[in-house]
């Protein structure tokens, strides 16, 4: 089977997906086509050579509709020959898109694709694709009569369930914090941070946060209807833990290894296994865990072999339950920080914790890296990666 290698990353700053954000101003589809140009013009491929341009955008409704990938694709100046297409799968949508890049190049589909997306939470709030609409229809609410939780509730299900405490949960968050100002501070996401109109870093870092700011949120989540439907929830989710609504866009280029060599281009590392699951769509975020076992299943590896992990912080508890039930070492995780510190511009954060993980994997000469990410609907995928040289 052919291999199929990550040439380079490279994302814009994650800014606060709220007016007056650092990024509110420009379009998706510009973000989108400036971060493809900068990915293609540094490091000098002719965009024509590209196969297939795959992107990932969850709210695909009025300026992210009808194919964003194609329009970014046209509006960064590119052939029109080369095709793209905009895919959905929740959080996990562009580490999805590297996904279907990587087994096109496997399987001889493609020589060199462009893994890409693009969420613009200030321009595009998360729901209003429904149009007001019930989405999800007479059959699955027979499914589920009790009906299903939005993502926050999840989250409490889930501290309940692993017995996580809030000051574990605000712990884990100011290590976010703190990891991601730290890693900023000695220049780590310098190589991977496309400058848009002369912002150059993460708008959702907060370097003056405490252990004490964090205790004094209030409870994000809190209803009365639910907490009489899931009496064990203890009401421990803030916006302190969580992930930030965010607006961002990366992009990462993906090749053959005789398309690398004819280039001349130098891989940074290599694809090597993927897996995708399915998990209980109340509990929701809890697919990260079967998602990684099915990967470690299939790529032959244990989890104490691999040396960095990217688990999306969509919640502190998200990533805590999956270590505890794990086993994992916390100190291989997320090591330079996660999305309660960067944000989570949901379309295009897969991209960012390729970047984290490959970037920590180099930093550090570890040489496997594991990276999963939970999504609504209880889903999540999981990619395996090698660094290369």
């Amino acid at each position: 089977m052919r291999r199929a290698f990550i040439v380079d990353v490279v994302r814009t700053p994650f800014a606060r997906g709220r007016e007056g954000g650092a990024l509110s101003g420009v379009h998706p589809v510009d973000l989108l086509a400036r971060t493809l140009h900068g990915l293609v013009a540094r490091n000098g491929i002719d965009p024509g050579a590209v196969d297939d341009a795959i992107a990932g955008c969850v709210i695909q409704v009025g300026e992210q509709a009808a194919n964003i990938g194609r329009q970014a694709w046209l509006a960064a100046g590119f052939p029109e020959t080369v095709p793209a297409v905009t895919i959905d799968r929740k959080c996990g949508s562009a580490q999805q898109a590297m996904d279907f890049a990587a087994q096109g190049v496997m399987a001889g589909a493609y020589d060199l694709a462009i893994a890409c997306g693009v969420e613009m939470m200030s321009r595009v709030p998360m729901r209003s694709n429904r149009l007001g609409k019930d989405n999800l229809g007479p059959m699955l609410h027979q499914r589920y009569p009790d009906g299903l939780v939005h993502q926050g509730i999840s989250a409490e299900l889930i501290a309940a369930r692993w017995g996580l405490t809030r000051e574990a949960l605000d712990a884990y968050a100011l290590r976010s914090h703190r990891r991601a100002a730290a890693a900023e501070d000695h220049g780590l996401f310098e190589r991977d941070i496309l400058p848009i109109d002369g912002i150059a870093r993460d708008e959702g870092i907060r370097r003056n946060t405490t252990a004490e700011k964090l205790a004094a949120l209030e409870p994000a989540f809190v209803d009365e209807a639910t907490a009489v439907r899931f009496p064990e929830i203890e009401w421990v989710v803030t916006a302190g833990n969580s992930s930030q609504v965010s607006d961002g866009a990366s992009a990462m280029l993906i090749a053959s290894e005789e398309a690398a060599q004819r280039l001349d281009l130098s891989p940074r590392a290599a694809i090597t296994h993927f897996a995708v699951s399915g998990d209980d769509p109340v509990l929701m975020l809890t697919g990260i865990i079967p998602a990684t076992e099915k990967l470690l299943a299939r790529s032959g590896r244990t989890l104490g072999e691999i040396d960095r992990f990217e688990v999306n912080e969509a919640f502190a508890s998200v990533v805590l339950a999956w270590a505890e039930t794990l086993g994992a070492d916390l100190d291989r995780v997320n090591v330079n920080g996660g999305a309660i510190a960067f944000g989570h511009p949901v379309g295009a954060s897969g991209g960012r914790l390729t970047a984290n993980l490959i970037g920590s994997l180099e930093e550090s000469g570890g040489r496997l890296g594991l990276q999963t990410m939970c999504e609504s609907g209880g889903m999540a995928n999981a990619t395996l990666i090698e660094r290369l040289g």
